[in-house]
């Protein structure tokens, strides 16, 4: 069984979805040749991992999580996997001449996460909405709790 997601938005909406970030799941009980469109969070993910291996939850955000039921069957499909060959050259990159491929000519991908990524986002979202699109700004939410520190600690 192997789940693969993006564990990093870089900031970001992607280019078809300010919400999306899409996770693939692969395996002989795994519903094959179908797209989910449900909403599911990284929390989704790492409890129905939890449940497949009789794991208790780590955290409150995984134990509320919904897990990924639609996904799978209980019939198994055994056979194996047929890789299909890339129809377009991995080699070639950054052929576009335009403001957004001078930009990203000058990111350092040397290394994860060296370029910035508001620019990176609005590069990826151009190359695929066109170099006029305006991206949606990033939105940013977190659950704070503010704790009131004891000065004897």
């Amino acid at each position: 069984m192997a789940f693969i997601l993006e564990d990093d938005a870089q900031n970001g909406p992607d280019h078809v979805d300010a919400h999306r970030s899409p996770v693939f799941v692969a395996g002989p009980y795994v519903k094959r040749n179908m797209v989910i469109h449900d909403m599911y969070s990284t929390s989704d993910v790492l409890r129905t991992i939890e449940l497949i291996l009789g794991l208790p939850p780590i955290s409150q955000y995984d134990a509320t999580a919904v897990p990924l039921y639609k996904c799978f069957t209980n019939q198994p499909n055994f056979a194996p996997y047929t890789c299909m060959p890339s129809n377009i050259d991995l080699n070639q990159l950054n052929i576009a001449d335009n403001e957004s491929s001078r930009r990203s000519a000058k990111f350092n991908f040397a290394r994860e996460d060296a370029a910035p990524d508001l620019d990176l986002n609005e590069v990826v979202w151009e190359s695929v909405k066109g170099e006029d699109s305006e991206m949606p700004a990033p939105k940013h939410s977190a659950f704070v709790i503010l704790e009131k520190k004891d000065t004897d600690d």
